[in-house]
């Protein structure tokens, strides 16, 4: 008798599909278990990396608008105080090098490379001071704060120079009318009234542009409630008050008597007098060094010559200090119409109200002038 062997069964198509999808799950569990081992040693790797002083010293780092990752490297390398392999290594998994960000950046030593990162990415930057006191010039004014922030002198004389853009601001109080307003317009020619001097906290990044706004910004702020009801009282705009108060503080660096300046040029003012203020003739010269003013420098034809032309000149001769502008708003009541530096060379002046007796003042100080020898 045949004894037939067993068929084997054939496995369907629903049974190997099944099997398939165990193979493949399989397959995904260990890759899976693979990806996290591999996410999780990153992560140990990055953290021991972040760990630690990367820093060996306080690091002040510039960052130039549109400056690349690579020139980020250069900076940080050329300091010699950075651990580049632990920063590059971190820079890369936070993704850093598409989010440079420019600025001026103060880094602390001891820190972590993951704090420098950080820092960097986010644009976390630190401010500069920007100090200016009393200067005669858009150009000087420019070479001071061009060497704390980004725009350089040259973009800085440009907007400061830009009728145009200037335009667009006023010297005028807020509640002014239309007129009043675009007769107060800021131009080139008096720019400098804008700027109030004194210690500014800026981004190291600013542009030219911005620098102007913000100061201008500053100017309007400086001109609170007080400020703008004393200037009222003496019937004068901002301009007014700025470039008087240029004059003052050309005269004098005595600061308990700039008021009482400030009180002859009003008084000579108000009666329709011609100013004769000698630093304005010295601004007219273009020579801020004269010691003495001469009949030909008297004869010089400019706005600015307040011996020729009655009335305050077009725009300021210096930025005025915060005190000798207070000084013209404090509108001091005397009757002086003259005044002479005294004769001791203190730094001080003899005050007048009568020509004669500020002749005599004046004599006594050309005296003690030429027996000096200074001419």
């Amino acid at each position: 008798m045949q004894v037939r062997k067993p068929r084997k069964r054939r496995k369907t198509h629903a049974y190997a599909a099944a099997s398939g999808r165990k193979h493949f799950s399989r397959k995904l569990k260990a890759g899976l278990y693979l990806l996290a081992v591999f996410i999780f040693g990153l992560m140990v790797c990055a953290a021991s990396i972040g760990m630690g002083s990367a820093v060996k010293a306080r690091t002040e780092v510039f960052i130039p608008t549109g400056a690349t990752y690579a020139q980020v490297q250069d900076s940080l390398r050329s300091s010699g105080n950075i651990r580049m392999f632990k920063f590059e290594i971190l820079s890369r998994i936070k993704g850093y090098p598409d989010w440079v960000r420019p600025g001026r950046y103060v880094i602390p030593a001891d820190v972590t490379a993951s704090t420098v990162v950080n820092k960097l990415r986010s644009g976390d930057q630190d401010e500069v001071r920007v100090t200016f006191n009393k200067v005669r010039t858009v150009e000087q004014l420019a070479g001071i704060v061009s060497k704390r922030i980004e725009a350089d002198s040259a973009s800085l004389v440009a907007v400061l120079s830009d009728t145009l853009y200037l335009s667009h601001f006023t010297y005028a109080f807020k509640d002014a009318d239309s007129l009043q307003k675009e007769a107060l317009r800021v131009t080139p020619e008096n720019v400098l009234a804008c700027f109030v001097p004194d210690t500014y906290h800026l981004y190291w990044n600013t542009d030219a542009e911005a620098f102007f706004r913000r100061m201008y910004w500053e100017f309007e702020r400086f001109w609170n409630e007080r400020r703008q009801k004393e200037a009222d009282s003496l019937g004068m705009n901002r301009l007014e008050i700025i470039s008087l108060a240029s004059i003052v503080e050309e005269e004098t660096n005595q600061k308990d008597e700039r008021p009482d300046i400030a009180s002859v040029y009003l008084n000579r003012l108000r009666r329709g007098m011609l100013l004769q203020a000698d630093p304005t003739v010295k601004y007219a010269v273009g020579d801020f060094g004269l010691r003495r003013i001469l009949k030909e420098h008297l004869q010089t034809d400019s706005p600015y010559n307040t011996y020729k032309y009655k009335g305050l000149p077009p725009g300021p001769i210096c930025t005025p200090s915060i005190s000798s502008i207070d000084a013209v708003l404090e509108n001091k009541q005397t009757k002086y119409l003259y005044f002479c530096a005294k004769a001791d060379f203190s730094g001080y002046h003899d005050f007048a109200s009568s020509y004669f007796k500020h002749l005599a003042n004046a004599r006594a100080y050309q005296r003690a002038l030429d027996e000096r020898g200074i001419r």
